[in-house]
């Protein structure tokens, strides 16, 4: 963390938002003044943060957890769009068009978020050009990760299930000594992300646990070796 913020607690919600990867090395007083009207929450799993066609009237950081990027198709089905942890942020689309928002948000575990009004962050784009480069990279990488996605669509059940785990693991992997964490998700939540049936992806992670390719304990799914998991998508 930035020399400048040393004298703080590291763990104080402030410095915990000022450590979100948004502010890295932007100037102290510009990150000070957006986040000082800042309200920090935690919520259990399962609880909607936001909802579809709700006004933009915030952006919010995750500070500890995940949650769910979800809409619904013209059949009524519910589709995850993208799952996001620590570090990341929400709803800045909805601010910055000031239009209602296009998704919902749900905690997939229990989470802490904090959320700046959304004057707040549009004045620190204005005022600050690397906080206008961070938030274009963001969307660029969100972007791409989309485009990912829809190219494996036509890819065997095993690839799409891999390729999922692989896009949790590169986004939110916790490094451990056995390899990469992250949350052992509900079969529903991986089933929508790869958009395949729960059933088949309840299947392909049997499949892979046998091959040594992944490890699941109650709460956490761990990958050995990455690269060998990345090896096997077709």
């Amino acid at each position: 963390m930035d020399d400048r913020f040393s004298n703080r607690d590291p763990n104080s919600d402030d410095e915990v938002i000022y450590s979100a990867p948004f502010f890295k090395d932007l100037p102290e007083e510009l990150v000070k003044k957006s986040t000082c009207h800042a309200v920090t929450r935690s919520h259990p799993s399962n609880q909607v943060i936001l909802l579809e066609n709700d006004w933009g009237g915030s952006v919010y950081f995750i500070l500890e957890g995940w949650v769910k990027i979800r809409t619904y198709n013209l059949d009524g089905k519910e589709v995850t769009l993208n799952i996001i942890g620590k570090g990341e942020l929400f709803g800045e689309m909805a601010a910055l068009d000031e239009v209602p928002r296009s998704t919902d948000v749900i905690t997939l575990t229990p989470t802490k978020i904090s959320s700046i009004p959304a004057q707040d962050f549009i004045e620190l784009i204005r005022t600050e050009p690397m906080a206008g480069v961070r938030l274009a990279q963001l969307m660029a990488t969100r972007l791409r990760q989309v485009n990912r996605r829809l190219r494996l669509r036509e890819a065997d059940s095993v690839s799409r299930v891999a390729d999922t785990i692989l896009f949790l693991a590169e986004g939110q992997g916790k490094t451990v000594k056995g390899g990469t964490e992250i949350p052992n998700l509900p079969h529903r939540e991986l089933s929508s992300l790869s958009g395949l049936a729960r059933e088949t992806v309840t299947r392909v992670l049997t499949k892979l646990e046998k091959k040594n390719l992944i490890e699941r304990d109650q709460d956490v799914l761990r990958i050995p070796d990455l690269s060998a998991l990345e090896r096997i998508i077709a």
